[in-house]
């Protein structure tokens, strides 16, 4: 007859990671406001470009549908990896949270861990809804190994560059500012940052757009699915941005 012997202690890393990027997936999708942004506004945005291109004056050498759909997507990844986690993570800040998981035995890199991967939990759901709905709309992508390599890559460097500015603003703004500057950046991006339109849709004011990190994302995935072919430039440029708002982060942030 074995006697129970109870074993204490932390459980392994990656399951402590998986559990966490399990709850935040589930807080995101349940979250009213954050789903409006993740889903409903890409979705409404698509819809309304492509049945209003006429009126909208939206003339390019592709299908309207063809250019806009990659946007909305880089859109949708924005809106998930930037502007959901500055909002939820500022007010984990204000309530507590974040200082009571940073006592706990999952460590604060396990956290932020569990947090990315649970952003691209959603994206990925995000990213099959909205690639439906444009199919749906007659979107017709260049799909070869390398332009799935690409949407792969620029959905990662755009999550984590998004993803450190996102931190870096709740770490270091008030939960009621940051919900403020988060929507506002949000709207300022969608409007002037060439993630949906192309840059050359913005005059002169393109080129500058461009080395924004909303217009190296959607320039990345449009080149991805219009052409076939990798824009490392705009990866590159997706790079600087996370190497800089995560060095930024790690300054400033703050847990309390």
């Amino acid at each position: 007859m074995s006697v129970f012997t109870p074993a204490p202690g932390a459980a392994p890393l990656s399951r402590m990671v998986l559990a966490q990027a399990r709850m935040e997936s589930r807080l995101m999708v349940r979250n009213g406001e954050q789903l409006l942004l993740a889903v409903v506004i890409p979705v409404l945005v698509l819809i309304g470009m492509v049945q209003g291109a006429d009126r909208l004056g939206l003339d390019y050498d592709h299908p309207v549908v063809d250019v806009v759909t990659p946007g909305v997507l880089a859109l949708a990844v924005l809106s998930t990896s930037f502007t959901s986690l500055a909002i939820a993570t500022g007010f984990e800040r204000r309530y507590g949270v974040l200082k009571r998981l940073g006592a706990s035995p999952l460590p604060r890199s396990g956290l932020l861990a569990g947090k990315v991967l649970a952003l691209l939990l959603v994206e990925v759901l995000q990213l099959l809804v909205l690639s439906v709905v444009g199919l749906l709309l007659g979107w017709s992508p260049e799909l070869t190994a390398t332009s799935v390599l690409g949407a792969v890559l620029a959905v990662l460097l755009g999550t984590a560059a998004f993803a450190s500015l996102g931190l870096l603003m709740a770490g270091a703004l008030r939960a009621e500012a940051t919900l403020a500057a988060a929507n506002l950046v949000y709207l300022l991006m969608l409007a002037g940052g060439a993630v949906v339109l192309p840059a050359s849709a913005y005059g002169a004011f393109g080129d500058v757009a461009a080395w924004l990190p909303s217009g190296a994302l959607g320039e990345a995935m449009r080149e991805v699915f219009l052409d076939g072919s990798i824009a490392w430039h705009d990866l590159g440029v997706l790079v600087g941005w996370a190497i800089v708002g995560t060095f930024a982060t790690a300054r400033t942030f703050s847990w309390e």
